[in-house]
C-alpha cells in the first residue's frame, strides 16, 4: 500500500532464473521476503510452501535456506519487516496534517479505510498468523504483542495529550475497534466498516476532550 507495503508486493514481473552470487544477496532477500509476503497474507502461511514462494521470488531454494535457514525464520522476517512498515504508515496517517491529539485520532479509521479498500488487503499478518497457529505457540505471538505495543503505545501518548484521564484504557478501547475493524474488513471485503468503526470512537474521544475542558474549567474558576 502507498500506506506500508503490508499484504502488498510489488508487481513487477519476476525474474525466472536463479540468482544465488554473493552480489545478489542483498535482491534476492527482498524478493523472497515480497513473495514471501504476499503468499503468505493471500494464502496463509501453513498453506505457502516454499517451493511457491522461490517461484515467485524467481530465486533458488538454497538462496531461500543461505539468506533465512528455514521457512520459519522467513515468517519472522516477514512480520518484522512488514510490522515496521505498517507501524511506519499508519503513525505517519495519524501526524500527517498536523492538529491537536483529537484530529491526530480521528484519522484513525478513514486510514483504516483506504488501506481495507486495496486490491491486495488480506487482513492484518499478525492476527493471521497468530489464528493459524497453535495458540500456545509463544514465537509469533511475541513478534505480534511487540508490534501492538508500539501502536497502542502512540495511541496512548496521544490519548493523554487528549486529556484522557486513563490513556491506556482509551488506547486500549480504540486498539479493539482497529483489530475488529480489520477482521470484519477482512470477511467481509467491506471497507466501510471502518466507518462503524470510526461512529463507535466518536463519543470515546468526546468524552476524553470533554473531560479535560471540565478540568480545564475548574481549574480556572479556583
Amino acid at each position: 500500500m502507498a500506506k506500508s507495503s503490508l499484504n502488498k508486493m510489488s508487481s513487477k514481473k519476476k525474474s525466472n532464473s536463479p540468482h544465488t552470487g554473493v552480489g545478489d544477496d542483498e535482491s534476492a532477500r527482498g524478493r523472497l521476503l515480497s513473495a514471501a509476503t504476499h503468499l503468505f497474507c493471500k494464502n496463509g502461511i501453513n498453506a505457502t510452501g516454499i517451493d511457491a514462494i522461490i517461484e515467485e521470488a524467481g530465486t533458488a531454494k538454497t538462496t531461500l535456506y543461505k539468506l533465512f535457514g528455514s521457512k520459519t525464520n522467513l515468517v519472522n522476517a516477514v512480520l518484522e519487516s512488514e510490522g515496521k512498515q505498517w507501524r511506519e504508515w499508519f503513525i505517519g496517517a495519524m501526524e500527517a496534517g498536523g492538529g491537536d491529539a483529537q484530529a491526530k485520532l480521528t484519522r484513525i479509521f478513514p486510514a483504516l479505510k483506504s488501506w481495507f479498500a486495496e486490491e491486495r488487503f488480506y487482513g492484518c499478518p499478525f492476527i493471521n498468523a497468530v489464528g493459524e497457529h497453535d495458540k500456545d505457540q509463544k514465537l509469533f505471538r511475541n513478534i505480534a504483542m511487540k508490534h501492538k505495543k508500539i501502536v497502542l503505545g502512540h495511541i496512548e501518548k496521544l490519548a493523554g495529550e487528549l486529556g484522557s484521564a486513563e490513556p491506556a484504557v482509551l488506547a486500549h478501547q480504540l486498539g479493539l475497534l482497529i483489530d475488529g475493524a480489520i477482521v470484519a474488513a477482512m470477511i467481509s471485503r467491506d471497507p466501510g466498516v471502518a466507518d462503524t468503526a470510526a461512529l463507535a470512537a466518536g463519543p470515546l474521544l468526546s468524552q476524553s476532550k470533554a473531560k479535560k475542558k471540565r478540568s480545564a474549567d475548574q481549574l480556572e474558576a479556583v
